[in-house]
């Protein structure tokens, strides 16, 4: 499809004069060009045009990121009332509002790069030049996407507190989170950059974003994350990595934000395919050290022996720090002999603005997403580990168009700390399932960013370079991503933001761990109303005195009464209606909720499900009803065989009479407390009742065979 029919296809009604006018432009362009060729007026009007259209579009966008903004303020400050459900629901607002936003920029974006090119095709002139030294410097339009990124993690921030209804979310220190070596397993994906703002917004209802750095406001300079690799001229790493080899390495030296004064750590990192000293498992190592250490650490005047020096030194002789210190020591010592024998130097810079999201000191599970990748050679600054022309500036204009490749997706990163027995959580498995993401296995950044900047060098290229210019987008699944409904509210994956976090706690009342602490225990540490999932006594925990109260005042139907489960959300569950076996000793997660949980709460039931599973129930009292009919004239008008087959008709429809009320009382109660013991469809009953029936039919025709005989003769 032409770039012009996507953007008519995808223009937002209410929004339409504000888009860039795509069409127009090129039917002008078209039509001076093909009428008298192209003239500087024309050249001179054109450049003006574009220049309006991308005042207007990067006012309306600012003014919407402002109105954004302060909608966020107001719900900030509306935490003090505490009616965290009502702002929760006015932040969801915000963040769809947020996401039609984000698609109108994009796809501005987009429009103007493609006009642009268009344009420089057609006259041969270079307009690209003008549009990104000075147009873009006045109307900085492709630098609002950073402003998107710091909504949401507000947004985030503020949903959160809301999730938990003002408690403090407790820091899990012993869940992975202070590790130099650590085992994950990784999955990568490319998402198009129409639904960065819409993938990140699913994935915020289920982890918040982390920020580093809590003590200061976040900005879009945290955002950013810079990495320097190291090859040498044979491109050696590169090749190993690429074909997998055991003990391949990749080393890099990361930052995050800008390096100053104020921050000037260094991440010197290691990751080694099945490592040796691992038996064979793949492990990332890393330390930190100064920036101004970096130099004298690659060239190998400030030795692995004294760093560790340094680190027990500054460990005060604690003997609990020693085994960190021998690790570092140990990742150290590997990486200066790896530059030293491989000759190795900076080759390729890797630059992106990274979004993660995973629960507060916990890194068994951490999505990240990575937007604004941009590669850029490092290979000619030999006496540096970095160059100094370039610092965080997307999309770093000054550098030569030789020197940096520009990605045009975003790369989400699933990472599982396989070793502590993390496994992937139904709601992202729906995700990366979806339409919104592209898989690309073994996905590297490094790897790639080598291939476009080093193409005739490089041995080999990577798989993905094949399927790289095709279109990643595939035709929306419904029920995935965020939609609104008939009555125009928000819906996550098809959900209301309610029911998705009971929907969500009911995937994930337990995190599959062999280590799960006490994340979230507010059941045990405040009275603030909870709800415990117990998946490991079979001994349910007395129900609190509002559900007994409930119970007492017949509020409870009979299933509750036989089951023990009482009102939705107020008991534990026990643990023979969960097919999982789960090791013993595994914690209990609580979550905290909402005071209005407290109250008994009936799931509302849907009028026609519930007629329909009433009609059900009617319909096998009819079939009842007629068998007893059936039965009872046998028994009132048959001889002594006839008595017999009435008398096993009736107990057949008492029996079914009986079966189809269960059957109905159970069908009820599921849909009254949104939990599923038994299929709502009905397997083995029909097959049950048509066996019973043939069975008695037989019986019937084997004690009136004897009739079918021609000397058989009716009793007087």
């Amino acid at each position: 499809m032409k770039f012009g029919d996507q953007l008519n296809t995808k223009i937002h009604e209410p929004w339409r004069s504000s888009y860039l006018q795509y069409n127009q432009l090129k039917i002008e362009l078209k039509r001076r060009q093909l009428e008298r060729g192209w003239t500087s007026q024309d050249e001179s009007e054109f450049s003006q045009k574009i220049e309006s259209e991308l005042q207007k579009v990067y006012q309306f966008v600012s003014r919407g990121l402002t109105e954004l903004e302060k909608r966020t303020h107001s719900a900030e400050l509306s935490l003090a009332t505490k009616n965290f459900d009502t702002i929760a629901d006015s932040l969801t607002e915000i963040l769809f509002d947020a996401n039609d936003l984000a698609k109108f920029h994009q796809l501005n974006v987009t429009g103007f790069d493609k006009i642009i090119k268009k344009h420089d095709r057609w006259t041969f002139l270079d307009l690209r030049s003008h549009y990104h030294h000075r147009l873009s410097h006045a109307w900085p339009l492709d630098k609002l996407s950073l402003q998107f990124d710091v909504l949401i993690v507000k947004i985030s921030e503020l949903h959160d507190i809301c999730h938990l209804h003002g408690n403090p979310r407790l820091q899990q220190h012993a869940q992975g989170a202070d590790q130099t070596a650590f085992e994950r397993a990784t999955g990568k994906y490319w998402i198009h950059p129409d639904n960065i703002t819409e993938v990140k917004s699913i994935i915020l209802f289920h982890l918040p974003v982390h920020v580093f750095n809590q003590k200061k406001k976040y900005e879009e300079s945290d955002m950013a994350v810079s990495s320097v690799y190291f090859d040498n001229n044979q491109f050696d790493l590169y090749d190993e990595r690429l074909n997998r080899n055991d003990g391949a390495e990749s080393i890099r030296l990361r930052w995050y934000g800008p390096l100053n004064a104020d921050n000037d750590s260094v991440y010197i990192e290691r990751k080694t395919h099945k490592a040796a000293w691992l038996d064979g498992k793949s492990v990332k190592d890393r330390f930190r050290l100064k920036e101004a250490q970096v130099d004298s650490f690659i060239s190998g005047q400030y030795t692995a022996d004294q760093f560790a020096q340094d680190l027990r030194v500054a460990a005060k002789g604690n003997p609990k720090k020693e085994a960190a210190v021998e690790e570092s020591h140990f990742v150290a010592s590997g990486i200066q002999e790896s530059v030293k024998t491989r000759h190795l130097a900076p080759v390729c810079r890797v630059f992106y603005n990274r979004t993660a999201f995973q629960l507060p000191g916990d890194q068994r599970l951490r999505i990240s997403l990575d937007s604004n990748l941009t590669f850029i050679r490092e290979d000619k600054n030999k006496n540096r580990w970095r160059r100094n022309d370039v610092d965080i500036d997307y999309p770093f204009r000054s550098v030569a168009q030789d020197e940096v490749s520009r990605f045009p997706y975003a790369v989400l990163e699933t990472k599982l700390q396989t070793h502590l027995g993390q496994e992937s959580p139904a709601w992202l498995t729906r995700l990366i399932e979806s339409h919104l993401v592209h898989e690309v296995p073994r996905f590297s950044k490094y790897l790639h960013g080598a291939s476009m900047l080093f193409n005739d060098k490089v041995p080999t290229h990577p798989y993905w370079l094949e399927h790289f210019d095709m279109d990643i987008r595939k035709a929306p699944l419904t029920n995935v991503g965020l939609s609104r409904s008939m009555s125009f509210k928000p819906l996550v994956n098809g959900h209301h933001r309610e029911s998705l976090l009971l929907l969500h706690e009911n995937e994930n009342g337990f995190v599959k761990s062999k280590s799960l602490g006490d994340l979230l225990d507010f059941g045990k540490k405040s009275k603030v109303p909870h709800l415990t999932i117990n998946l490991m006594d079979n001994n349910a925990s007395d129900p609190p005195a509002a559900a007994t109260a409930a119970a007492k005042s017949g509020q409870k139907d009979v299933l509750s009464r036989i089951w023990n489960y009482g009102i939705p959300g107020q008991y534990s569950t026990p643990s023979f209606f969960n097919n999982s076996k789960k090791p013993e000793g595994e914690a209990v997660l609580p979550r905290a909720r909402s005071d209005r949980f407290t109250r008994p709460q009936v799931k509302k039931i849907e009028p026609k499900t519930f007629f329909a599973n009433e009609r059900t129930f009617i319909s096998w009292l009819q079939f009842c009803a007629l068998l007893l009919t059936v039965a009872l004239n046998l028994l009132n008008n048959g001889d002594y065989i006839s008595r017999i087959i009435g008398a096993v008709f009736i107990i057949l429809s008492s029996l079914l009479a009986i079966y189809a009320l269960a059957r109905f009382q159970i069908r009820s109660w599921q849909l009254r407390t949104n939990k599923q013991i038994f299929r709502y469809d009905d397997v083995w009953g029909p097959t049950v009742l048509c066996i019973l029936l043939v069975t008695a039919l037989c019986v019937n025709f084997y004690l009136r065979a004897d009739t079918l005989s021609s000397t058989y003769h009716e009793p007087n």
